[in-house]
């Protein structure tokens, strides 16, 4: 990977004056990770800048997340963004809702999953289960290190009766253990999905540009390569993506360029 900003000359060149798709992960890409979800506060002058990128004509701002939808739409708290929760699971794109219904069938599968969870972890200390209806995410980042052991082997165990037979689906993140229903789809399918709907209704072509930081943005860096700009966030390390920021600050220092470059672009065109 090479640093965004090293290369930002070049990439501006190849961008244009093309339309955009720009797809952020939340966590750990627009804001810190946290000790507890909650906590991820946006920061007013993210939100501020995300509103501005949302008015410029040739731009198309997506907030994805592994969240539920309605999480990081309450966190975000902005119109004329299109959201994606639970890692593609979720979509809400100009009034239009996605949601895959095949997980009402899995939802007592889920139900006792999280139970068990709560009832076999409760006397750890740092450990929550977190309920995102359509999934569920086990966050054990505030447990002591000698507990992780027993953390882990103990979802492995409960999740195991059900992943064998094909009722869920595993995967990881940072500091956290996810139980989704069994389904071909993540964050990339769903930017894929997206994408082909939105070349679609504008009848041109479009560049996408998805920055993130966790392992579940990989399915997304890898469908996007050579397609647009991937941008991991964080220590450089082995990545489907293209670039990398180093933090969320870099974050924000790319998305004031893109807004400082585009506004002037809009500008011009509605004046002519």
């Amino acid at each position: 990977m090479r640093y965004l900003f090293d290369c930002w000359p070049e990439i501006r060149k190849n961008i244009g004056k093309k339309f955009i798709m720009l797809c952020l992960d939340y966590d750990g890409t627009l804001t810190p990770i946290v000790d507890t979800p909650h906590r991820a506060i946006l920061r007013k002058e993210t939100r501020e800048l995300l509103h501005r990128l949302s008015r410029i004509s040739n731009f198309k701002l997506v907030i994805i997340s592994g969240r539920a939808l309605r999480d990081v739409r309450r966190m975000v708290n902005l119109d004329r963004i299109t959201y994606i929760g639970n890692h593609g699971l979720e979509i809400e794109d100009k009034g239009s809702e996605f949601k895959e219904q095949t997980f009402s069938k899995l939802k007592t599968v889920i139900e006792k999953i999280k139970k068990i969870l709560n009832e076999r972890l409760r006397e750890i200390k740092g450990v929550f289960v977190e309920d995102k209806g359509l999934s569920l995410s086990l966050h054990y980042r505030l447990a002591d290190r000698k507990d992780l052991t027993k953390i882990k082997n103990t979802f492995d165990e409960v999740t195991q009766p059900y992943l064998t037979k094909n009722r869920i689906k595993i995967s990881s993140g940072k500091k956290v253990f996810e139980v989704r229903p069994p389904l071909d789809w993540d964050k990339g399918k769903a930017v894929r999905w997206l994408l082909k709907k939105q070349r679609s209704f504008l009848k041109r072509e479009i560049f996408p540009v998805y920055i993130g930081d966790d392992l579940t943005d990989e399915d997304a860096f890898f469908i996007l390569r050579d397609k647009g700009l991937t941008v991991f966030v964080g220590r450089v390390q082995p990545s489907h993506a293209e670039y990398y920021l180093r933090d969320c600050e870099d974050v924000f220092r790319f998305l004031k360029v893109l807004n400082s470059q585009f506004k002037r672009d809009d500008k011009s065109k509605r004046a002519v």
